[in-house]
């Protein structure tokens, strides 16, 4: 039986830390992405691909901030689309020039993917999530006042707007996204979380300046395509206890309890390891065989186990 995949690539993969994020550079980096991700297609997986968003809406928000009193600024939610569909642009033809070198005949498609969150989630009502420029404690009152933004100290004289970050409830458009994959379209979906919406005292749809957990998102969408594998693409090789101290220690296999267990000893971090093992764990516990977290240079050593991270939902395999 063919076999199902969701891959989670983080925003870093295309534009990382450090480089001006122009599109000449995030498409050199989609390509050399998707060298790996081919290895999926030669071994024949049905494949679902989301993607992060950090640095896109970054620079979306920016540009905002520069042009606001020439052009109306667009709702959070607005850019999540927005960057939903650029980056699909960018990974489709990517993907779609890899597959004519190994003379594939498979179609990728975007999708652009609403996500429901829960209209009483308590990150509504207290944002948390920073997001966009830095500003100076003097330039806060302004921009509140201006732009109705709520903002936080995140540093020393460093502010930054907070947003929400609800759960993902419902991954939208899920029987569409399934029935094309299990098909063998390429679909990528939920990029960036995906579009936060919740339902009106109307029960209709309604937009939210919000972000979404993609890792999260990710893991729901893999049940909802009934994937075997969970790959969650970051900026590290793999998961380590104690990591960046001089006792760091790589974690080649272990299994949800373990997880769990390392967890609650304070090893993974809420902003950047902490929501990847949670996804991983919410994603084997509701079906999944396996979970890998890796970057996208070891993408094909970890689908044999010989790199990256990958936890079980309650055994290992003998090797």
């Amino acid at each position: 039986m063919t076999k199902t995949c969701l891959i989670a690539l983080g925003g870093n993969a295309l534009s990382p830390k450090g480089e001006a994020g122009t599109i000449a550079q995030q498409f050199l980096h989609t390509r050399e992405s998707m060298v790996e991700i081919m290895e999926f297609v030669r071994r024949k997986y049905n494949i679902c691909l989301t993607h992060g968003n950090g640095p896109q809406v970054g620079h979306e928000l920016l540009r905002m901030d520069l042009t606001h009193d020439v052009v109306p600024p667009l709702p959070l939610g607005v850019c999540v689309a927005g960057t939903q569909g650029t980056i699909g642009y960018m990974i489709q033809q990517s993907l779609q020039n890899a597959l004519r070198d190994d003379k594939v005949d498979r179609e990728v498609v975007t999708l652009v993917t609403q996500v429901r969150v829960k209209e009483n989630d308590p990150s509504i009502s207290n944002p948390t999530k920073f997001i966009g420029k830095r500003y100076s404690k003097n330039e806060v009152e302004a921009l509140e006042k201006k732009f109705g933004w709520k903002m936080k100290k995140q540093e020393v004289d460093q502010w930054r707007r907070v947003v929400p970050s609800p759960d993902p409830d419902y991954v939208m458009h899920g029987i569409s996204i399934r029935t094309l994959v299990e098909k063998g379209t390429i679909v990528l979906a939920a990029g960036g979380g995906g579009i936060p919406v919740y339902n009106d005292k109307n029960n209709k749809l309604e937009g939210l300046d919000a972000v979404i957990d993609k890792d999260l998102t990710a893991a729901k969408l893999g049940w909802v395509i009934r994937a075997q594998e969970f790959y969650i693409i970051t900026d590290v090789d793999q998961v380590y206890l104690n990591y960046k101290t001089p006792q760091q220690e790589p974690i080649r296999e272990m299994t949800i309890a373990t997880a769990k267990r390392y967890e609650a000893e304070g090893h993974f971090q809420k902003g950047s390891m902490g929501p990847k093992i949670r996804a991983a764990v919410h994603f084997l516990k509701h079906g999944g065989s396996k979970a890998v977290i890796t970057n996208i240079q070891n993408v094909t050593k970890a689908m044999k186990s010989q790199a990256g991270t990958t936890i079980f939902p309650a055994f290992m395999p003998k090797a």
